[in-house]
């Protein structure tokens, strides 16, 4: 626990008020920064492309005029989202997706352009493809490099995201410095008042207190000129706070209650406001009615041409699971799906046994239970094939994490804080956890904790670009394949 002597909020000094003006250019650099960025990508490619395909350097005027309106429209769409604001810039959660978003949209209005001003003629078709492609990743390395450096400018001071100016009672305060260590975003803190406590016991006339503390923190706020005030007090005591509000509303500053413990556990709590009703949102559904029927939409149609495409290698299939063993072809389970609702999922048969009763042994590495063309099937995944009809039918989903045993989902979510939570999704064929090599036997509570954290990292960060990636990785990535068993 930090003490009170941790703090500090003297006078700012000559570095302090650098770091404080710094934060004003924060916008007009990082916007700069993209601009030069978009111009070299757009001009080296051009460059580039024209010297190995015509081995000359192409039309200067044309390549200076390509990525001067590419350039302005990519800085323009980051304007026009809010991009360019310093808070932005002090985590590397979301850049690369915001980014690639706005290289998506910035080439989208840049091909509606200038088909709109017909003179789609004027520019090579090549260039702007080979444009948009080494854009990708290489608009990616820029953004995260001066997120970084900004980041890294932040915690050590050099730049002053907001300065702050904190009341509450002493243990409050402490416990919300604590707990979020505010110059690790850039913060600099002015100055601290505490609230003397309102216990009647010590003190004879609480309310009189309160009014003094006021008066003489808002005095020193007034004249240390601080962006914010943050006021540490339980969301409890109303009174206080009422008080502190009024306080400090005449002066020209925001005005935050530092949050609750239980916002901690929460990334995005976000104020949502319908009609006179303000609630505070911890969490939301996973998914959007938009991104749910973008979705489903195409898992339909690809898990109907995947199906189409493999109906010769399923029979194949068949046919070789009849003559390895006895027993039925297809192998169906109960497994709960999204909101935890059963339905029963289709796999070929690899085992001599088809348990789905309260207990379900897990199949172990070399499990006698086997078959010999079920340990191939398994090892390239070919076992899951059939879930494509759970998929037609919307019992499940091509990515998402993967189903268990109804006797398994029991014994773990007993075991496991918030283990159903992946049911807030539909299970998929494939899932982040698999890609990354999470698969196979979970013999410890440790192994299925892991599985889950990836599960719940999905869920949290879920894109379609996102799904299409683990899809590819299904296919081609070694880890896909790690641990079969």
């Amino acid at each position: 626990m930090m003490s009170v002597n941790d703090l500090n909020y003297e006078v700012t000094t000559a570095a302090d008020q650098r770091a404080n003006v710094l934060r004003h250019w924060i916008g007009l650099i990082t916007a700069l920064v993209d601009a030069v960025t978009v111009l070299t990508v757009v001009g080296g490619t051009s460059i580039v492309y024209h010297f190995v395909a015509y081995r000359h350097l192409g039309n200067d005027k044309v390549t200076v005029e390509l990525a001067s309106m590419i350039a302005a429209i990519f800085v323009f769409t980051n304007l026009m989202r809010g991009r360019y604001r310093l808070e932005n810039y002090l985590s590397t959660k979301g850049q690369i997706t915001s980014a690639f978003t706005v290289w998506n949209l910035a080439m989208i209005a840049f091909v509606a352009i200038v088909f709109m001003a017909k003179v789609n003629d004027q520019y090579s078709r090549a260039v702007v493809l080979v444009t948009y492609v080494a854009g990708v990743p290489l608009i990616a390395l820029a953004r995260s490099a001066i997120v970084r450096t900004i980041s890294m400018a932040s915690k050590t001071g050099r730049i002053t995201s907001e300065r702050v100016f904190l009341i509450g009672r002493e243990s409050e305060v402490m416990s919300f410095v604590s707990r979020h260590q505010p110059w690790n975003i850039g913060f600099s803190i002015v100055d601290v008042a505490f609230l003397r406590s309102n216990d009647s016991r010590r003190i004879n006339d609480p309310a009189a207190a309160l009014a003094a503390d006021l008066a003489t923190a808002s005095a020193r706020a007034r004249d240390l000129k601080p962006d914010a005030v943050f006021i540490a007090l339980p969301w409890s005591d109303q009174e206080t706070i009422d008080a502190c509000i009024d306080a400090f509303m005449n002066l020209p500053v925001a005005i935050h209650l530092t949050p609750e413990r239980v916002m901690d556990r929460f990334d995005n709590p976000h104020i949502v406001r319908i009609g006179s009703l303000a609630s505070l949102r911890l969490t939301r559904p996973a998914l959007s009615f938009a991104q749910i029927l973008f979705k489903r939409v195409f898992d339909v149609f690809a898990a109907s041409a995947i199906l189409m495409l493999s109906l010769p290698v399923l029979l194949l299939v068949a046919i070789a699971i009849k003559l390895d063993s006895k027993g039925p072809v297809l192998f169906l389970q109960r497994r709960y799906g999204f909101n935890q609702e059963p339905f029963r999922i289709f796999k070929f048969r690899t085992m001599t046994t088809t348990d789905d009763g309260e207990v379900v042994k897990q199949a172990t590495r070399n499990d006698p239970r086997i078959t010999r063309i079920g340990g191939f099937l398994r090892r390239y995944n070919l076992d899951e094939l059939p879930q494509l009809l759970n998929v037609i039918a919307g019992q499940m989903s091509l990515v998402g994490p993967r189903p268990h045993a109804l006797a398994h989902d029991r014994e773990f979510q007993r075991k496991i804080a918030l283990y159903a939570r992946r049911h807030n999704v539909k299970p998929g064929i494939t899932g982040w956890a698999q890609v990354n090599g999470l698969r196979g036997e979970t013999d410890t509570d440790e192994k299925m904790a892991r599985r889950i954290a990836y599960d719940h990292w999905y869920i949290d960060n879920w894109s379609f670009w996102l799904d299409l990636g683990i899809l590819l990785r299904t296919v081609f990535s070694p880890s896909a394949f790690r641990n079969a068993r």
